[in-house]
């Protein structure tokens, strides 16, 4: 930011005119979480810029302050979607340019060139030389001299430890939770087995599964019945949750779904549920 102030000192004693409050959030984006999806070259370029447009456009058409504000952050976000460079900052470039004041307002389309895109390519400048001292912190990300490797399809599978263990060891804010990204594991793992012609594994009514999760998300399902469905091979399981969320509630589901979300077979021991060695 000291830069930006530096740089418009050199075109106007009022250097506060030519930085948009906007970059400092930019800024966080750029030099906290240089490999994060919203802080690409692309989205911060094109993310400000269609901002700026949409701002100055909404100031000029529409007399309404309060409603050209809207108006220009509505819009922003509308088309920083459609053109895939939803950059967040973006929405207060779009502000400015309604409620940023006289001096702002009597610059005109101006505005998009100085101080948005003199601040842009400042910042883009500074973010490609700052993270390219350290190997970890690549900026834009597909400078990254260290791409994720694939995991062959004959890998063990892994815990959620071993998810946790993989977050903690990367240099790098990603706004993802723990459930989050457990999902992503689940659906990845089914597409696998897709792939490969999956079947569920052997349920038997009577026998009691776990999910394998942890937290509030942990259950144990009982089968209480395997019920046919038609003639396509289809079936049906009832099932009554015997421990974590949803307990002594009966439900139903296919024998596809509950294959997949079943882990695999527990048994009570006492005050706790003891996995059962081998298959389902």
């Amino acid at each position: 930011m000291l830069t930006l102030f530096a740089v418009a000192r050199t075109f106007t004693p009022d250097s506060t005119l030519l930085v948009v409050a906007s970059m400092g959030a930019s800024a966080v984006l750029l030099f906290a979480v240089p490999h994060g999806p919203l802080s690409q070259p692309w989205q911060l370029i094109m993310g400000h810029l269609t901002a700026a447009v949409i701002g100055v456009t909404c100031q000029r058409l529409v007399n309404d302050a309060m409603l050209a504000a809207a108006l220009a952050v509505g819009a922003t976000v509308l088309i920083m979607r459609i053109t895939n460079s939803i950059h967040p900052p973006g929405g207060a470039t779009a502000l400015t340019a309604v409620v940023g004041g006289p001096d702002v307002i009597q610059l005109g389309y101006l505005y998009v060139v100085t101080p948005v895109l003199l601040n842009l390519a400042i910042m883009l400048a500074i973010a490609i030389v700052f993270n390219y001292v350290f190997d970890w912190r690549r900026y834009p990300a597909r400078l990254s001299a260290a791409p994720p490797k694939e995991v062959p399809a004959t890998a063990d599978e892994f815990t959620h430890a071993d998810l946790v263990y993989a977050l903690s060891e990367m240099d790098t804010f990603m706004d993802v939770s723990e459930h989050d990204l457990l999902r992503i594991y689940d659906l990845a793992f089914q597409h696998r087995y897709e792939l490969r012609g999956w079947q569920p594994p052997v349920l038997r009514p009577g026998r009691s599964y776990s999910n394998g999760r942890y937290g509030s998300d942990w259950q144990v399902r009982e089968i209480i019945a395997i019920d046919p469905v038609g003639h396509d091979g289809r079936h049906i399981v009832t099932y009554r949750i015997v421990a974590g969320a949803g307990r002594r509630r009966v439900a139903k589901c296919g024998l596809l779904e509950f294959g997949r979300w079943a882990r695999y077979g527990v048994i009570r021991n006492e005050n706790s549920w003891q996995r059962i060695d081998g298959n389902h």
